[in-house]
């Protein structure tokens, strides 16, 4: 699962480590995004492509078609094990974006206290920025958002040792298969496979525990990622 995650470098910093041919588009800005504890259902920076060019847009995270609506919260993730098949994203399965982010945060139950959780920061070991794989329904380039906006993230089984941190984890792409997952040449086919193949192994990752105050949406800053004892 991904609930939570970090976006604090700036966007020509997640832009210069995807090292994308396309240019990207006026609606962004060089100064760090400083957030460290993005939530569902806020807006978020995302990358997707449209007229061969890169466009970072605001959209709210989370999403649902017209027949879901109000029935439930809108998702915020997709399970890549039905999102190519399903009806549910069927809608926005042809229009792939890149969440850029710095790590996403887990939550662990306290085997002596269920009631208690522990939330954990996982990140690439190399402290690279990251891409998770994400689908959504963007507004045009250069428009304004509206209410059927969004995106939802992908996420696939864990394995290894993050299991015992949570049993799913967002799809995390490496630049250039990045690269090509927002290529609008890019076959819904090969897509798929990508997801289901190609998505960056656990053992690139490294997770620690991080301070509590993360469960707290209002809570920001670079004191949420840092490694505490967890207790």
């Amino acid at each position: 699962m991904c609930g939570r995650f970090a976006q604090y470098r700036s966007m020509r910093d997640y832009l210069r480590e995807l090292d994308s041919e396309q240019d990207a588009m006026s609606g962004w800005e060089g100064e760090p995004i400083q957030r460290y504890n993005v939530a569902p259902s806020t807006q978020v920076q995302v990358l997707h492509s449209t007229g061969g060019h890169l466009v970072v847009a605001e959209v709210k995270w989370g999403w649902a078609p017209n027949w879901a609506r109000g029935k439930m919260p809108p998702p915020i993730n997709a399970r890549l094990e039905k999102v190519a098949t399903g009806k549910f994203f069927k809608q926005i399965w042809p229009h792939r974006a890149l969440v850029a982010a710095d790590g996403w945060f887990e939550w662990v139950k306290d085997e002596d206290n269920p009631k208690i959780k522990q939330p954990y920061f996982i990140r690439l070991r190399s402290g690279d920025p990251l891409f998770f794989a994400a689908i959504g329904k963007f507004p045009p380039a250069g428009g304004e958002t509206d209410e059927t906006d969004g995106f939802v993230i992908i996420t696939a089984d864990a394995e290894g040792g993050m299991v015992d941190v949570h049993d799913r984890r967002p799809v995390v792409l490496s630049p250039e298969l990045a690269r090509e997952w927002i290529d609008p040449a890019t076959t819904e086919h090969r897509a798929e496979m990508m997801l289901l193949h190609e998505g960056t192994p656990p053992e690139a990752f490294e997770w620690f525990p991080v301070d509590r105050a993360v469960g707290n949406v209002r809570n920001q800053g670079p004191e949420l990622i840092k490694a505490t004892s967890g207790k």
